[in-house]
């Protein structure tokens, strides 16, 4: 079992960075693949990037490659994604997930699920 609680979300203008925080229960975190997803209103979830358990490898949605980074700290029980340039489309609630069967970019891949936290990017 794994409990996820993200922080960091806000409101920002266009053009700003954030930086979101997801802290996991448990001593089994290096053994999960992390990822975040993201839900617009009246949109599906949306896959936004991955790390492996080691976070040797990284993975991104192509809407957000170049402007977002996915890192862990395994000591810490904790996956970030800093979010920089961003733009008014990536408002959206954040979500970060965790995958017992490695990486994925669908939500059915992963067994566990933060509360979100909003981000909010004003024009």
């Amino acid at each position: 079992q794994v409990q996820l609680v993200e922080s960091g979300g806000g409101l920002v203008q266009a053009g700003g960075s954030l930086r979101l925080s997801c802290a996991a229960s448990g001593r089994t975190f290096s053994s999960y693949a992390m990822g975040w997803f993201r839900q617009a209103p009246g949109k599906e979830r949306e896959f936004v990037a991955a790390i492996v358990r080691s976070g040797g490898s990284t993975y991104y949605a192509d809407s957000v490659k170049g402007r977002f980074t996915i890192s862990r700290d395994n000591a810490k029980n904790t996956v970030y994604l800093q979010m920089n340039s961003l733009k008014p489309e990536d408002t959206a609630v954040y979500y970060c997930a965790a995958a017992s069967a490695g990486y994925g970019s669908s939500w059915y891949d992963y067994n566990y699920w933060g509360q979100g936290t909003q981000v909010t990017v004003s024009s």
